[in-house]
């Protein structure tokens, strides 16, 4: 609804005059108005990057996280109200602002009845009690709208066991405790953050017949080993032991209730009861400090070196307390957790600046608004970024001294932090529309998760826009070099066609371009500084998803001076002007030739001996891998002499539809039946070890010691013939329109 009411606004409202316009230019074929070969003009992209600054990103994110936002709640809508206000401001609004509303199912825990972790003893006396919030070390971590931590969409219940250790939940953890002839029926799970989703370690401890989940942060993990309080925030930026990382447990995005419907309030709902993706038993996250305690007094073998931590002791397995410690050796625990669904209004804001020559024509370029407690880094470091480079984008628009070639779409979404629900809603709303029109998506959620070096996400198409615009801006506190120097000193890869480049890392399901991804098929990139490497161990900044993560965390320890965010806010803002102004879209859809062959290689040499036992040949890939060669190599000839020569904007066009709609050329809604919103041949989750085709990979990984002729490897043949359909479809895109 949103978006055809805005851009309805905008560009309907000059639909005889505006678009009739656009047409009649387009079947000019030569000698064309100037307006309509409008293309990127460097001084106004230089004054974009010149004009962004660092004090107001700063004040911006004083703002937002002011207070806790947490969806839905009434600060949530305030923010809303400040972006409307921002956007429509008469000096540097934009040409329109919208808010729209969704009908969600979102999971909070109960005010009357908080969640509880206990140790009791056999006559239910409870020896220790785990915090039910954090430690209020700044003033911030108190009050009634900070949310005390709770796993979101976890089933109300209060089991009791004994303690086991299953490191971090894998199904393949459970399966060593299950070989050591641990029994686990009953036992409450105590696991660490970090290598499956929080969701799956619920559901692969429920499927071993665990009765409940604990998760805690291990220090080793985050804290780069350290955890005594003198050592960690307000001290540093590490995760102090009373520190509990929230999040949604829910396995799949979207709402939960409208699965591929947008959540109006007439949209059919699943009914809750059995609606899939719910964690299957009751869960709720600890601190280290608390997790210590039950771990520490553990009984059991010892658990294996991967799954020793930085708590002090000597991790062990469990099942139940040794006597010789703390707590009796009978002593079970006891969780009772109260958490409840409730449907609830959350809202996605629009800002649109109409396009001059292709309003039809969309840039996206969102970032969430929700936030569990203050949420300064997450997400507000990347609003922040979005308010003020809208702000000197706006003052240029309303000056009239510039107008995009294509529209320009920016957006905050709602309840992302519940699993992407507003971005996946508005996907779901305006399919069609999106599919037919969107050039790409730009996300900024975390713009700095720290402050040493830039870091991207994205499709290979957008390789070339992101080094071009990194080359031109200088990183910030390191002389004469630019932000793409730095990027290669700290992440690099070698390319079998540039040499040694940064390293540009593939999109998983994180953020908000997922569904515009997975689902629609759009080019996407998600872009952020963060930290060397080389220097933590670290998996993402240490306060993520707790009640420190505050401004006075950013403005100490995160990126004093705000220089990274304003460096955040010039790539983003000189990705956005190239694809938004620039005649030619510069998209290189060579840069996808170069993944191709490496999946190509990485099947041939990890795969084929195998295939070849079941009489697959690999021959037909290899072939679709050669006819995409080479017709993005054709492709790149004709852009550069149509470069060269006079531009016929007719022919722009067709090249610059070849270039956005490729990326659809590689989705199959029936190549992952058992997933949620995948459909991208290329990108979806790869549960084989195999890197290459993750269909292939997965099927491959499934029927590997199944038999001969079997369904698994039927299924094999089958997605081998998906990959292949959609390459040799990608390749079929990129040839001249005229050939059928």
């Amino acid at each position: 609804m949103q978006l055809a009411k805005v851009l309805g606004e905008v560009v309907g409202a000059a639909a005889v005059l505006g678009l009739g316009i656009i047409l009649g230019h387009f079947a000019i074929p030569k000698g064309a108005d100037p307006v309509v070969l409008q293309d990127l003009d460097l001084k106004i992209l230089n004054s974009v990057i010149g004009q962004l600054e660092a004090s107001r990103i700063q004040e911006n994110l004083r703002e937002l996280s002011r207070e806790p936002h947490l969806a839905s709640t009434p600060q949530d809508e305030a923010l809303v109200q400040l972006l409307l206000q921002r956007w429509r401001d008469p000096e540097s609004g934009l040409d329109a602002a919208e808010a729209s509303t969704y009908e969600v199912l979102l999971s909070f825990p109960s005010q009357k009845q908080p969640n509880r972790v206990v140790v009791v003893n056999s006559t239910r006396t409870v020896l220790f009690s785990c915090r039910q919030t954090e430690e209020n070390l700044t003033g911030e971590q108190a009050g009634p709208d900070v949310v005390p931590p709770y796993a979101a969409y976890a089933p109300p219940g209060t089991p009791q066991g004994h303690l086991v250790y299953a490191n971090q939940g894998s199904e393949e953890d459970f399966k060593v405790l299950w070989t050591q002839g641990i029994e686990l029926n009953g036992t409450i799970a105590l696991t660490r953050y970090g290598g499956v989703g929080r969701g799956a370690k619920a559901v692969n401890a429920a499927s071993y017949g665990v009765a409940g989940l604990l998760v805690y942060t291990d220090p080793a993990d985050i804290n780069d080993g350290q955890s005594l309080p003198n050592e960690t925030f307000p001290y540093s930026w590490k995760l102090p032991p009373s520190g509990v990382e929230r999040g949604s447990y829910f396995e799949y995005f979207g709402d939960p209730l409208t699965p591929y419907l947008p959540a109006t309030h007439s949209s059919f709902r699943l009914d809750p009861a059995s609606a899939p993706g719910f964690p299957p038993i009751p869960s709720q996250p600890i601190g280290f400090e608390d997790a210590k305690v039950l771990l520490c007094n553990l009984q059991g073998n010892i658990a294996p070196v991967t799954w020793q931590g930085a708590l002090g002791c000597k991790y062990r397995l469990g099942p139940g307390f040794r006597a010789d410690g703390d707590f009796q050796a009978d002593s079970q625990v006891n969780m009772s957790v109260y958490n409840r669904l409730e449907l609830r209004n959350s809202s996605n804001v629009l800002g649109i600046i109409r396009g001059a020559v292709e309003p039809d024509r969309y840039v996206l370029y969102g970032n969430h608004r929700d936030s569990w407690v203050h949420g300064a880094v997450d997400p507000s470091s990347g609003t922040a970024v979005l308010l003020e480079l809208s702000r000197v984008l706006g003052t240029l628009l309303k000056k009239g001294t510039w107008r995009p070639r294509r529209s320009i779409v920016l957006a905050s979404w709602g309840a992302e932090e519940f699993g992407l629900i507003g971005s996946t809603e508005f996907t779901e709303e305006f399919f069609s529309k999106l599919q037919e029109r969107t050039v790409a998506y730009i996300n900024i959620d975390i713009s700095v998760f720290a402050n040493a070096t830039l870091r991207v996400h994205g499709t290979p198409p957008v390789q070339s826009v992101i080094f071009s615009s990194t080359k031109q801006i200088p990183a910030p506190g390191l002389g004469g070099l630019t932000i793409y120097d730095n990027w290669i000193r700290h992440l690099n890869r070698s390319s079998s066609v540039y040499g040694v480049v940064p390293r540009l890392t593939s999109l998983g399901a994180g953020s908000d371009y997922a569904p515009f991804l997975h689902f629609l098929g759009i080019s996407s990139i998600d872009i952020a500084y963060t930290y060397d490497t080389s220097k933590t161990s670290a998996w993402i900044y240490p306060t993520y998803h707790t009640a420190f993560d505050t401004f006075d965390y950013v403005q100490k320890f995160v990126d004093p001076g705000f220089s990274c965010h304003r460096a955040v806010g010039q790539t983003a803002g000189s990705v956005l002007l190239r694809l938004s102004d620039s005649l030619l879209l510069p998209l290189n859809v060579s840069d996808y030739s170069e993944t191709l062959r490496s999946f190509l290689q990485a099947a041939q040499q990890d795969l084929r001996a195998l295939l070849e036992q079941h009489n697959i040949d690999l021959g037909p890939l290899v072939s679709a891998v050669e006819k995409f060669e080479e017709a993005a190599a054709a492709l790149n000839q004709r852009v550069l002499a149509l470069k060269k020569g006079s531009p016929d904007p007719l022919q722009v066009r067709m090249f610059n539809d070849q270039l956005m709609l490729l990326e659809r050329a590689f989705l199959n809604p029936r190549a992952f039946p058992e997933e949620r919103y995948y459909s991208h041949v290329l990108w979806a989750p790869r549960t084989g070890r195999a890197a290459t085709f993750p269909g292939l990979a997965n099927a491959c990984s499934r029927a590997n010691n199944t038999a001969a002729g079997s369904a698994a490897w039927a299924e094999v043949q089958q997605q081998l013939s998906i990959v292949v359909m959609a390459l040799e479809g990608a390749a079929a895109t990129l040839r001249p329109v005229a050939d059928l």
